[in-house]
């Protein structure tokens, strides 16, 4: 049986390529995805910043059980990829950043810095898939896709018992 999880890739429009990659890629590591990113097969052609939260991703993200972040070396400095994992965090979700292949230099967003008590993981289908079951809380060697420890910059999110 396969494991079904509906998930939001947090992304760059320019990387919209890149999806069905990473989709095909946990989906051989045995997991189905339901994507509800906002990409060029569905576009949002709203133009108020507020509106396009409110009325687009805020419902898109509430309704995934994890946030993907697919990095690249545009992503760090998007402000819509980083404003959508403050949202996701502030929501109680699950955050995991995945390393685009031939991306494993680049930098990654403040907001991943700051919250990721998720894991941060290279392109690995099982890495992927362990990090969205929340089975994996380290972060891997961007170079090698290796475990590593967790950085000591990372803050570490605690629920409330």
């Amino acid at each position: 049986m396969t494991d079904k999880k509906n998930i939001f890739i947090s992304h760059v429009h320019e990387d919209d390529a890149l999806l069905p990659k990473l989709k095909d890629l946990i989906g051989r590591a045995g997991m189905e995805v339901r994507d509800s990113s906002i990409n060029s097969d569905k576009p949002n052609d709203a133009k108020d910043p507020d509106y396009i939260k409110d009325k687009y991703l805020k419902p898109h993200i509430d309704w995934a059980s994890t946030l993907v972040v697919l990095i690249t070396h545009d992503t760090a400095q998007s402000d819509w990829v980083n404003w959508e994992i403050k949202y996701a965090v502030e929501q109680g979700k699950n955050v995991v950043g995945v390393f685009a292949q031939g991306a494993t230099d680049a930098d990654l967003p403040e907001e991943l810095r700051k919250h990721a008590d998720a894991v941060v993981v290279g392109w690995r289908g099982d890495h992927v898939v362990d990090a969205i079951n929340g089975k994996n809380e380290g972060w891997d060697d961007p170079a090698t896709g290796e475990p590593r420890a967790t950085p000591e910059w990372v803050a570490k999110r605690f629920g409330c018992a």
